[in-house]
């Protein structure tokens, strides 16, 4: 799917940004682009010419949720309507935070019940000091389900327990207090924020880049003991026999970059 209704796509030499754009709505999604998005993401990670991915929205806001339109068409679901529309959603979700390619949110505005769950989803994130955060989904008699997974895993339970269940609005220096965001800044500097983060992210071996994601999943749901201690071995052994793992090593020794990084 290369001609998208809901999103803009910009590459810059080895970084793509994916540009939601629905600015009239705040960017909430429906369910195209729902699936434009998994589709948008899908092709990037599998694009060798791309070393990281930053996710942007147009107009006012990154993200304001769930659009209602959409909300409304859902009302009319049966149960099983509803979980289909969910799944896609879910899917959504688990495809972004599945890339092996690092990814970055682009935060200012809203970020807003859905959208919340896409910036957990990234690796990274960065906000505007204006940008506000809100989980609001108990205030209207529903629970933030599908973007939850990532949502406790960035903000951690204890704060979840609060905004979860508040479902009041934080600002980005509350969402940088708790972990949601690495980074804050005024609006018309989080664009160097992010591309300090992207010159340390460009220069760094793709597939270590993979390997490195995956094994942090490993550890974070794995008990420390002989198992892991196994498992961890095995993998570092497999990408020092690498060819990527053999020239990162041969540049270091001979001082000087790995092939994979362009030249000046």
């Amino acid at each position: 799917m290369s001609n998208y209704q809901t999103l803009e796509l910009e590459t810059h030499r080895d970084v793509a940004v994916i540009w939601m754009n629905r600015p009239d709505v705040r960017n909430a999604f429906n369910e195209t682009m729902i699936a434009e998005l998994s589709a948008a993401f899908r092709s990037l990670d599998a694009d060798d010419e791309v070393k990281a991915v930053v996710l942007a929205g147009r107009g006012k806001s990154f993200c304001a949720g769930a659009d209602l339109n959409w909300m409304k068409k859902m009302s009319g679901y049966s149960a099983e309507q509803n979980y289909e529309d969910a799944l896609g959603l879910a899917s959504m979700l688990h495809t972004l935070y599945s890339m092996t390619k690092p990814t970055i949110a682009r935060v200012h505005g809203h970020a807003f019940a859905g959208g919340m769950g896409l910036v957990s989803a990234c690796d990274m994130a960065v906000a505007a000091f204006e940008a506000e955060f809100c989980l609001s989904e108990v205030k209207i008699g529903l629970i933030p389900a599908t973007i939850g997974p990532y949502v406790v895993a960035a903000m951690g339970s204890r704060a979840c327990r609060r905004y979860m269940v508040t479902g009041e609005r934080f600002a980005a220096s509350e969402a940088y207090r708790v972990g949601l965001v690495h980074e804050i800044a005024p609006l018309d500097k989080i664009d160097e924020k992010i591309d300090e983060l992207l010159i340390h992210l460009v220069v760094g071996g793709s597939a270590a880049h993979a390997k490195t994601k995956s094994l942090i999943d490993l550890i974070a749901r794995s008990t420390l003991g002989q198992t892991l201690m196994e498992e961890t071995a095995q993998r570092i052994a497999q990408v020092r026999a690498s060819e990527e793992g053999k020239e990162g090593i041969r540049s270091f020794l001979d001082k000087r970059k790995p092939n994979w990084v362009p030249g000046d």
